[in-house]
């Protein structure tokens, strides 16, 4: 099977998450989008009033209704910090025969150099890099760190990297909608509505327990 693995803190997922997922399913013609909520994400802090279990429950009911959507507690099952690299080992070695694509915003990929063992992602799954409509792009291989520019070829046609491994980095749009998680936080926090931001689903998971209470916008 062909994988996408979203990994983010989701908190909370929202409408923006799940178009990105049902278009870049649609884009790489992806079996399956594995959703991966971080339970101790390593470039963010998390406010502890907002466990991971609440943020699973409410990816799992988001995604309920899309038989292509899975989700995954594969960061809650094992020590430390949730590093990409250590999600991509796990998931190859327990599904040897899938094709994983590793899917990261365009700003996380121009930072790629501060992930752990940044290196080896590109030996373990395509990635996929989801950008903004006319957002800034440049020549690819310049978006590359300097120490590992030339382990990769740019195919014009295909518009992705290929790393010498085999896998790719795929270069997509997003259709931009202008929703955030800090966003809803803030609107929750100062009791305003957030409908239409988030799933029903998602929006009675918060209110029933009490969730982002207060200023939690960071």
């Amino acid at each position: 099977m062909k994988i996408g693995i979203f990994g983010g803190t989701f908190n909370p997922v929202h409408f923006a998450h799940l178009r990105i997922a049902e278009e870049v399913r649609e884009r790489c013609a992806l079996d399956r989008i594995l959703f991966m909520p971080a339970k101790l994400p390593p470039h963010k802090e998390l406010d502890e009033r907002v466990p991971f279990a609440h943020r699973l429950a409410m990816v799992e009911a988001a995604t309920a209704e899309n038989e292509a959507f899975a989700v995954s507690d594969l960061e809650a099952r094992r020590e430390g910090k949730s590093y990409s690299v250590h999600t991509l080992e796990i998931l190859r070695r327990e599904n040897p025969e899938d094709e994983f694509y590793f899917l990261m915003g365009m700003d996380s990929f121009a930072e790629i150099a501060s992930w752990k063992e940044y290196e080896r992602l590109f030996t373990l799954a395509h990635i996929v890099v989801i950008s903004r409509p006319g957002a800034p792009g440049g020549d690819p291989l310049s978006l590359l760190p300097v120490a590992i520019a030339d382990e990769f070829c740019y195919d014009y046609a295909a518009k992705k990297l290929n790393h010498k491994s085999g896998f790719s980095v795929i270069f997509t749009e997003e259709t931009y909608l202008d929703i955030s998680s800090t966003k809803i936080r803030g609107l929750v926090g100062d009791g305003r509505s957030f409908r239409y931001l988030t799933p029903g689903v998602v929006e009675r998971y918060i209110y029933r327990h009490t969730l982002y209470q207060g200023d939690m916008r960071s």
